[in-house]
């Protein structure tokens, strides 16, 4: 017990967190780049098609002048896709953010290199054509893509290529946004699947430097801008937050649902999965045939809600238009991603919130529903508050912001099972748990759970001890067999062990020929053993090592401390299905003067935990094997 103070720390992190840190400034530096180029692509695209012309300057497809021709540009833009998907890689098919889960916990974060090129090069393609896609998604997917290959150049664990891929996810997530803490954010609550320094770290590290070059190479300015106000938001228009919130959710749950519903269409179709983008992009066509701004990004119309525009015409071409043609181009199978629609999404509700809603700031109401909407549908609050704020660096709205998306947040994980992130996967075979928490065996020592009275021989022990505990077992029947103890130290004069047996090895030294043999010689001497300030997770991991269940605990001294079983093991364990399990009324409350207010002790329902069996208990328990006078020594 002496090296408590020594031996268990509060974080698993060593110097290989320097490393991957390390690493993670060329992640950074490659995820924005990718960021970067991705865009330009993009951009170029755009021209291509719409405007028939070499260039990479930003427009907007929804501002064509093509007329019906254009219904067929996103046809042909999924039929291009759906040809790199058949021929180049079919991972660059849906919005990057599935498959790079898949590849972290499926894969061992292992990403083809053909992803780097295809991913980015059909996202272009898919958005350039007219779809009304975010590049969030995919640019996250590539720089994951890039981390892993980063990763796989090195001799590195499974955990550790998960951090550098997902430094490179939030690096693309960072530079495309400029919002390093969202997606730090991101990685922690969607990708990482843990809250650890080693992770953690070096994820922050990539993000930084993504958004640093970032301002070099697109500028600094925010994505969104939005004017800030001065007046503290109302008391109703706080209020006003939680059913924004709910409205929000609804349209979450609907946008998920609407995705599996097309995704389930396109599967029943009796053709290839390669020509379903092309029939998805004509859908997109018509759409953006009723309402254009549909078409694309959808960046110029996000901006003039959060300028204050509130035209019922902007509310049904958003609400309806971009959310019919997203999903239905999202469930063909097409390259895009789900960000930025979201966001538009929840602005057109925000702006038909406004209408109704306690006035508060111009825009105010479609960033709330904007996060609210992202939030709920996948999954993950905290991130689209901050990506809100960092979108618009207005944080005036912190507290709305935060009422409506965690509303929309329960709601969500209340109503349905799978997000519209984890869904895809849950169809693969796949079960993913979105909670984290610490594993009770983390918290409980091994010191907390052996058993301290345990049946010892001493050192001079032969043979012919062995069969007599043999018979005074076969004389008890089977009571005496299903005793807990099967290891069976031997101590030398000072309390430490030499060797230990099996009860097997017990049997049959008792059965053997030369009963004055020592006992000693049947044993093993250099047994794997644990110490007392072991957490049960550490002994766990040992079990499953080594394949044993049983482990001689020594302490510091070199003296045997006592046995853990894997039953002592799951003990624990049982502790925290308890503490979630068992509810009882610790404090009563009475009413004054009906009667004594005084609460007596045995009032008090106090929760039952179980406790390590104690040294008086489990010398009872042992009587059944008993072959020597005494406790733990001979």
């Amino acid at each position: 017990m002496a090296r408590n103070g020594t031996k268990l720390r509060d974080y698993s992190a060593d110097s290989r967190m320097l490393l991957m840190s390390g690493l993670a400034v060329f992640v950074g530096a490659a995820g924005a780049g990718l960021s970067w180029a991705l865009l330009k692509l993009i951009y170029l695209c755009t021209n291509l098609f719409y405007l028939h012309r070499m260039s990479a300057q930003m427009v907007d497809p929804g501002a064509n002048t093509l007329g019906w021709k254009a219904i067929f540009l996103p046809v042909l833009g999924g039929l291009l896709v759906g040809l790199i998907a058949r021929f180049g890689s079919d991972r660059i098919r849906g919005h990057g953010m599935p498959e790079a889960i898949e590849a972290i916990l499926m894969r061992g974060a292992k990403i083809s290199p053909k992803i780097t090129l295809f991913k980015p090069t059909a996202t272009a393609i898919a958005i350039g054509s007219g779809g009304p896609f975010g590049a969030e998604g995919p640019i996250i997917m590539t720089g994951g893509a890039a981390g892993s290959l980063i990763a796989q150049l090195f001799k590195m664990s499974d955990a550790e290529r998960t951090v550098l891929l997902v430094a490179g996810a939030a690096a693309g997530m960072s530079a495309t946004f400029l919002a390093p803490l969202s997606a730090i954010l991101l990685a922690v609550e969607l990708l990482l699947f843990e809250w650890r320094p080693r992770s953690l770290v070096p994820v922050a590290v990539a993000s930084v430097v993504a958004a640093a070059l970032r301002r070099v190479l697109l500028g600094g300015n925010p994505i969104f801008p939005m004017a800030t106000s001065t007046m503290p938001v109302s008391h109703s228009a706080m209020l006003a937050a939680v059913p924004a919130g709910i409205a929000a959710a609804i349209m979450a749950l609907l946008l998920t649902r609407g995705v599996h519903f097309f995704e389930e269409m396109f599967e029943k179709l009796p053709i290839h999965w390669m020509w379903w983008p092309a029939i998805g992009g004509l859908g997109i066509g018509l759409g953006g045939l009723i309402y254009p701004s549909a078409l694309g990004v959808g960046y110029p119309v996000i901006q003039r809600m959060l300028n204050g525009e509130m035209g019922w015409g902007l509310v049904a071409g958003v609400i309806v238009i971009k959310s019919l043609i997203w999903m239905e181009s999202l469930g063909s199978g097409t390259s895009g991603g789900i960000l930025a629609p979201q966001l538009m999404i929840g602005g057109g509700v925000g702006v038909a919130l406004a209408h109704f809603f306690p006035a508060i700031q111009p825009g105010g109401w479609p960033l709330i529903c904007m996060a609210a909407v992202l939030g709920g549908s996948i999954g993950v609050p905290l991130t689209a508050v901050v990506l809100a704020v960092e979108l618009t660096h207005n944080s005036t709205l912190l507290l709305p912001l935060l009422l409506a998306t965690v509303t929309a947040y329960g709601i969500t994980v209340l109503v349905q099972k799978r997000s519209i992130l984890t869904e895809r996967l849950s169809r693969r075979g796949y079960h993913l748990s979105r909670e984290y928490g610490v594993d009770p065996l983390e918290t409980v020592m091994v010191a907390q759970a052996m058993h301290t009275s345990v049946f010892a021989l001493p050192e001079t022990a032969t043979r012919r001890d062995a069969a007599v505990w043999l018979k005074k077992m076969e004389d008890r029947g089977a009571e005496a067999w299903s005793h807990w103890q099967r290891l069976f130290p031997i101590l030398d004069a000072d309390g430490k062990m030499v060797a230990i047996l099996t009860r097997s090895q017990m049997m049959a030294s008792a059965r053997a020929t030369d009963l004055s043999k020592p006992l000693a010689d049947d044993g093993n001497r250099m047994p794997v053993t644990v110490a007392p300030d072991d957490t049960l997770r550490q002994v766990a991991t040992l079990m499953a090592d080594n394949k044993l269940t049983h482990y001689p605990v020594i302490d510091g001294n070199g003296k045997l401390a006592g046995i853990l079983t894997i039953e002592d093991l799951l003990a624990g364990r049982s502790r925290e299905a308890l503490r979630e399990s068992d509810r009882n009324r610790v404090l009563r409350l009475r009413w004054p003067f009906a009667g004594s207010t005084h609460v007596h002790s045995s009032e008090v329902d106090i929760p039952v935990v179980p406790v390590p069996m104690v040294p008086e208990e489990a010398a009872q328990a042992s009587e059944g094997v008993a072959l020597l006078d005494g406790d733990m020594k001979p």
